[in-house]
């Protein structure tokens, strides 16, 4: 929810960890402003640009295979996922919004590596447009406090 309360965050160090993206280019202009803001804080967080990785794939459903080539190099601390679907005319958008959250999710569970999901599903642009900066924050943020949890617990 737009605006909802999320609790204090733990350990938001990025310093040391590596973390992949993978920007939906679909819905460029937008999912390159999602990019950006993730970037930003990123770097806010402490994570050097160097060990971060950002790669584009045309759509949403594309994402999760990138995500898994990134899971499978072993070469990142967490991921995350940013993409834009916008609701048209057709079921097309619920298969889409299916589809890739399911990919993202699984892509994590079956590599053990925290990916921040940051695919959003909207009814329209000004929604997008509600929701692109602080959903790109939180995404980099999830993935630097997961990382550092599962550094933690495993």
């Amino acid at each position: 929810m737009q605006g909802a309360e999320k609790g204090q965050s733990a350990r938001l160090d990025g310093r040391d960890l590596r973390i992949g993206i993978v920007q939906a280019r679909f819905n460029d202009a937008l999912t390159s402003r999602m990019a950006q803001v993730c970037t930003d804080e990123l770097l806010a967080l402490g994570v050097a640009r160097k060990h971060i990785q950002h790669v584009t794939v045309p759509g949403a459903l594309e994402v999760p295979v990138a995500l898994q080539a990134m899971a499978d190099s072993e070469r990142f601390d967490a991921l995350v996922a940013l993409g834009l679907v916008i609701r048209g005319e057709t079921y097309h958008f619920e298969l889409v919004s299916n589809e890739s959250g399911a990919g993202v999710t699984r892509v994590s569970l079956d590599h053990h590596i925290p990916v921040a999901n940051a695919i959003l599903t909207v009814e329209n642009e000004a929604q997008a447009l509600a929701r692109v900066e602080e959903k790109s924050r939180d995404a980099a943020r999830v993935a630097v406090e997961m990382a550092n949890l599962l550094d933690e617990l495993l």
